[in-house]
């Protein structure tokens, strides 16, 4: 009885709003993030290749389909990376020959980036790859659950659609 009186006391002091840890959504989150780019980066490794830099040529591929004009400041905003993650990484990108940057043709500060044809090659290859490593974690929820998911992240990634 004076363990249980001691840890309630305990309890009542600590600064947090949640009784356990995993009463909190930020933690969950943050563990079931972890856990998923875990999964990722596993299915990357052989192919040297982060999961920024898998994300940006991702992304590479969908802007050219849709014939964006593509910088870095786009790839910024649309992958929520920071600055200096998405340099670095295009650095690297483009040193492995994945990916070409050249002046912008209106805007000399900036770089248009494209993916080269090694680059497309490898990411029509590793873009199934993720997406059976996402297909097989997100299997034990419905297909339902699911997509009640994806509004819940759109809402809170602040990207939500008007439908």
């Amino acid at each position: 009885m004076l363990l249980f009186i001691v840890r309630e006391a305990t309890m009542t002091n600590l600064p947090f709003g949640f009784d356990r840890p995993e009463d909190s959504p930020g933690f969950l989150l943050w563990q079931t993030t972890i856990t998923w780019q875990r999964l990722v980066k596993k299915a990357l490794e052989p192919y040297d290749i982060s999961h920024p830099q898998f994300v940006i040529m991702a992304l590479l591929l969908w802007f050219k389909e849709q014939s964006y004009d593509t910088t870095q400041v786009l790839i910024i905003t649309w992958s929520k990376l920071d600055k200096m993650t998405v340099s670095q990484s295009l650095k690297k990108l483009a040193a492995q020959g994945f990916v070409d940057r050249v002046e912008h043709k209106s805007d000399t500060r900036a770089k248009s980036v494209t993916l080269t044809e090694q680059g497309k090659a490898l990411i029509c290859k590793l873009v199934p790859l993720v997406e059976a490593v996402d297909a097989h974690f997100f299997s034990t929820i419905s297909s339902s659950e699911q997509q009640d998911l994806i509004k819940i992240l759109r809402k809170l990634g602040g990207s939500e659609t008007h439908e």
